[in-house]
């Protein structure tokens, strides 16, 4: 995986992207009202996905409740909406804008350039130059997130529960911030075959070349995720880990129809999250990136005058608690599992294990 990539973006792959949902104030803050203003742009999952923009919006809630900011909001539906939604809050005065998801890295490029009093803190992607070299901008921070390490484990977990031998991962769309979660879980069942002396194989990252790992196509069709998912089950899969928003929820439909198969959440525990209720005693485990604690801080930090872009990247680590895994809760695990990712989860943030990622 290119370094530069992950911590730039690959502008090339990302389109220009109709104003959608702007909106006033998500919550009451509990706090004195300040005169400062955060909002936050989501991707089209919308912040009611039960995973990835809704964990980055509970940050601004958050920022609301306990800071007293304003606020304001705009939920794209597509990728035509990404550029006239960061520009609507640029307009709204907004002195933080918080673009959630990879595909808004463009739209936050040309935001930035043209609105240099106005701070950016882009989630899951940074900047890049024509050559995909990192691109510092000073008024703009990047909030991205080592999920290998995370999924290394999550990887490890299915190995070591799978009765079938096969286990499966999908994408959305062959982003870095996704193939990230995919290529980590890979390395997590690799990992347990060498100690194990097992043969679980992975379905849907075949080859070094990520372009070519099973993807959706898009992080909203939520049928095509149990295709997908059914698909794999044919193949003899009985954990599936999807990295695709609320497409995730196909999988756990599929693994419903199928029985004895389990679904690995990402972003957010799962099993905690209302929208995946129907299945949720088929959770394993979730990868989970702690997104609104970074989102409120870097607000806070903007607030407080203290905000730092240019090189000055935050990357969410199992060290800094930035990402980590759920642990069991109906599903259960192999046995002995939960001690053994406890010590590797340990070995991985003293560096005896190096999880391989572009950070």
């Amino acid at each position: 995986m290119n370094k530069n990539i992950l911590k730039g973006l690959a502008l090339a792959s990302v389109s220009a992207l109709t104003l959608a949902g702007c909106a006033s104030a998500p919550a009451e803050p509990t706090a004195a009202p300040v005169d400062y203003k955060a909002c936050m742009v989501s991707d089209e999952g919308g912040f009611d996905d039960g995973s990835f923009n809704e964990e980055a919006y509970s940050g601004l809630k958050e920022a609301i409740a306990v800071l007293g900011v304003q606020s304001a909001e705009a939920q794209s539906e597509s990728g035509t909406d990404y550029q006239p939604n960061v520009d609507a809050m640029v307009a709204e005065g907004c002195n933080i804008v918080v673009p959630v998801g990879f595909a808004l890295a463009a739209a936050t490029d040309v935001a930035s350039a043209a609105n240099p009093s106005v701070n950016f803190a882009p989630v899951d992607t940074g900047l890049s130059n024509a050559d995909f070299s990192p691109k510092y901008v000073p008024n703009v921070k990047p909030l991205l997130f080592d999920t290998a390490e995370a999924a290394f484990l999550a990887g490890y977990v299915a190995a070591g529960t799978s009765k079938t031998g096969k286990v499966a991962t999908f994408g959305g769309a062959p982003y870095p911030s996704v193939t990230i979660f995919m290529d980590g879980f890979k390395q997590g069942v690799a990992y347990y075959n060498e100690v194990k002396g097992a043969k679980v194989k992975v379905l849907g990252t075949d080859g070094d070349d990520q372009s070519k790992w099973t993807m959706t196509g898009d992080f909203s069709d939520v049928a095509k995720g149990k295709t997908v998912s059914a698909n794999f089950i044919k193949q003899g899969a009985d954990v599936i880990m999807p990295v695709a928003g609320p497409v995730g929820a196909g999988s756990g439909q599929a693994a419903l129809e199928a029985k004895g198969v389990y679904v690995i959440g990402v972003d957010t525990d799962w099993y905690k999250a209302p929208k995946f209720d129907e299945f949720k005693s088929l959770i394993l485990t979730s990868v989970q990136k702690n997104m609104g604690t970074a989102i409120f801080e870097t607000i806070k930090a903007g607030l407080e005058g203290t905000f730092s872009g240019g090189e000055d990247i935050y990357v969410g680590t199992l060290s800094n608690k930035g990402v980590g895994i759920s642990p069991e809760h109906d599903a259960k695990w192999g046995a002995g599992i939960a001690d053994e990712v406890a010590a590797l989860e340990a070995d991985i943030v003293s560096g005896k294990i190096d999880v391989k990622s572009g950070y």
